[in-house]
């Protein structure tokens, strides 16, 4: 493994960077308190190539790798992980098509997206099963050259605005993986309607939604994979996509360290500024220790990816490590500020409302112990 950044990677990253420091940071305060996902960033961010930059080139699109996806992903995160999650949700409903989809299919569904500004959506969970993707409750009847889908589906980001979303649903409840099916719904399907969740902690920026699916006709053609492809499409997304949260959460992290510094310079206490007391720097330490082997693991995990080797090991031990850390440093950076930490006058405090949400979704810290104890068992 070489993690050495060529000259095309740093270009990205800077491009990234920049991006949120223009784009993003500005305005994020604002559109997390007005609860609105901000559209026009989500059209600098395709004006720029930083949108879907995933869909493979014979799609038209840029056909990037996962390590240039985090790459993009550290730098939006450490703007707003809530603005980031609009675009990585993206990357998420793409995923399945990569994964499950013909040629035929990711050039019908992924080209529009390479021609103007457009979201995707992942849509796996529903109000009662939680971690338990193979318990779906959504359900599809056959209808010849068709699907019949009804259902609903809870916690879906960008669900109801993307251009489709990926939906999973079973041809039988008690029939588990062998009867779940994954198919591309359009946002213009006759049948389908969404609820916009409100008052989340944090990611306010973001769209989260209910998605419900009332007699939704779905053409077979419409379909990734065959019948009883659906969990496992669902599963090797997640461990795909587990990563650029890794990856999110780091930067979250780094914007926190960097914020801490910055006011622990300009703050006196006792006559000298608080950089000067252990204490101060001992909590600097412990971010900067994080902060580097976070980026290592999910590194690794991205590498491995891009090499076509396994790793759901990794993207599991990235997603748990990096989100835990990235809460602590986010803590720590209000413990260093004091009161200042605690309002919106800084922003340390969005950054621990905002990455507590990396701890749950994309499958819950609590799920990544058990794909990572299981890989030690078997």
């Amino acid at each position: 493994m070489d993690f050495t950044l060529n000259d095309e990677q740093r270009q990205l990253q800077q491009l990234a960077r920049d991006f949120a420091r223009k784009e993003i940071i500005p305005i994020a305060a604002e559109y997390d308190r007005r609860e609105e996902l901000p559209w026009q960033v989500v059209e600098k961010a395709f004006e720029v190539g930083l949108l879907n930059p995933t869909i493979p080139e014979h799609a038209g699109g840029l056909g990037l790798g996962m390590f240039d996806e985090c790459l993009i992903g550290e730098e939006l995160a450490y703007g707003c992980m809530g603005i980031y999650t609009v675009l990585m949700a993206s990357e998420l409903g793409i995923a399945p098509i990569l994964i499950g989809g013909t040629e035929e299919q990711q050039a019908r569904f992924l080209t529009p997206l390479t021609e103007k500004a457009g979201l995707a959506a992942f849509a796996l969970s529903e109000p009662g099963n939680g971690s338990d993707a193979a318990g779906m409750a959504t359900t599809v009847r056959d209808d010849g050259d068709a699907w019949i889908l009804n259902g609903a589906k809870m916690w879906i980001s960008n669900g109801g605005l993307a251009e489709f979303n990926v939906v999973f649903a079973t041809t039988d409840k008690n029939g588990g993986h062998r009867a779940t099916v994954a198919l591309v719904v359009p946002k213009d399907a006759p049948g389908f309607s969404y609820n916009k969740i409100k008052h989340k902690m944090g990611q306010r920026a973001s769209l989260t939604s209910e998605l419900v699916f009332e007699d939704v006709r779905v053409p077979k053609e419409n379909q990734l994979g065959g019948l009883g492809d659906g969990f496992k499409i669902a599963m090797k997304t997640l461990d795909k996509t587990r990563i650029p949260v890794a990856a999110g959460s780091v930067g979250i992290a780094r914007r926190a360290m960097e914020e801490s510094i910055k006011y622990a310079k300009e703050r006196e206490a006792f006559g000298r500024p608080i950089t000067e007391f252990q204490a101060i720097q001992f909590k600097l330490a412990e971010m900067a220790m994080g902060i580097e082997t976070g980026r290592l693991m999910y590194q690794k995990a991205a590498w491995l990816v891009d090499q076509g080797m396994p790793h759901g090991f990794e993207s599991a031990i990235a997603k748990a490590y990096c989100s835990e850390m990235a809460f602590s440093a986010a803590n720590e950076g209000i413990q260093v500020h004091g009161g200042y930490g605690y309002v919106g006058e800084y922003p340390v405090e969005k950054l621990l409302r905002d990455v507590k949400l990396n701890m749950i979704y994309e499958g819950t810290n609590e799920i990544q112990r058990v794909v990572i104890a299981r890989n030690l068992l078997k």
